[in-house]
């Protein structure tokens, strides 16, 4: 497969994945408790665990011949 095609696949692929991805957050972060720190701590795990699922797939996009 061309790279332009796997970096073509890939971005739409990412963009999807985070907007699904932003949308379980909000649905999660909406059931938290009231306590800053639990939402402190729930956020800034979401806002890192993001990368880890798209890693093998931006690996994937660099990919030569």
């Amino acid at each position: 497969m061309p790279a332009r095609t796997r970096k073509l696949i890939g971005s739409m692929a990412i963009v999807a994945f985070l907007v699904l991805y932003m949308a379980l957050v909000a649905t999660l972060a909406e059931r938290l408790p009231p306590s800053k720190a639990v939402q402190l701590v729930f956020f800034v795990i979401a806002g890192v665990a993001w990368g880890a699922p798209l890693i093998p797939l931006i690996s994937w996009m660099s990919r030569g011949r």
